[in-house]
């Protein structure tokens, strides 16, 4: 006996719309997730810091300005905050040897955020490894020891930049939280954005002259770190302290 199965077209198109939305939901679920997942710089592959496995790291920027900087590391030592990260333009460091020296009296770590304000992304490999070169000089002539850690000075970084900072001996860290305080939305706005930090996570902010409001921000975001029972540690201590991940992101 023979059986015959007979479809509505206009049935089976509506199926198959939900199966293809359901694959790219899944599909952008997945990678979602897989951009989260904490990656670390091995000795076999070139990746790219966002964050750790546990703990909280709190990351200032700095490239330009004399007035912001030492309010904020007045704060950090009245709140004594042990572990932060200060990524430093080579150029602004060049201009401030007295700041760079109280960062490194204070305790805190070192990184390089390259020299001038380039995007790595849009230019080329000479550019790059010149601009890296240039900071790794100055801050050698600070006398500032073992920098292992490099942020692309506007964040936008591929590929190339992952290889070439490898090559000068640097892991590229980027960050999962951004405080957007460069930005000057209002000290409450800015706590708010911090606020959405958990384990693991690397937060960026600012200790350049742009950002006007982190100083006042910074008190409330440490209460509400302590609040949350959250550990502050340096980029270097939340790679020690955590796993090795082999993920790569691009």
């Amino acid at each position: 006996m023979n059986f015959f199965f007979v479809f509505n077209g206009k049935s089976l198109k509506n199926v198959s719309l939900i199966l293809i939305a359901a694959f790219f939901t899944a599909w952008f679920l997945y990678l979602e997730n897989l951009v989260q997942i904490p990656v670390f710089s091995t000795k076999d592959s070139t990746n790219a810091i966002y964050r750790g496995e546990k703990d909280l790291a709190l990351t200032f920027n700095i490239g330009w300005g004399d007035e912001k900087a030492e309010p904020i590391l007045d704060v950090l030592k009245k709140e004594n905050v042990k572990s932060a990260t200060f990524f430093l333009a080579g150029s602004w460091a060049e201009r401030h040897p007295d700041i760079v020296s109280r960062i490194v009296k204070d305790g805190y770590e070192i990184g390089v955020l390259g020299y001038d304000y380039v995007d790595y992304f849009d230019v080329e490999d000479a550019k790059i490894a010149k601009d890296i070169s240039k900071a790794q000089e100055v801050f050698t002539k600070l006398n500032v020891k073992n920098i292992k850690l490099l942020r692309a000075p506007t964040g936008h970084f591929d590929e190339r930049t992952l290889k070439i900072a490898k090559r000068y001996g640097y892991t590229v860290v980027h960050w999962k939280i951004d405080s957007k305080d460069w930005q000057n939305p209002g000290v409450e706005k800015i706590v708010e954005n911090v606020s959405r930090a958990g384990d693991g996570d690397i937060v960026l902010l600012h200790a350049s002259d742009s950002a006007k409001q982190t100083a006042k921000a910074l008190p409330l975001i440490l209460a509400d770190i302590r609040q949350k029972g959250l550990k502050l540690v340096s980029i270097s201590e939340m790679i020690a302290n955590g796993e090795v991940h082999s993920k790569e992101i691009n």
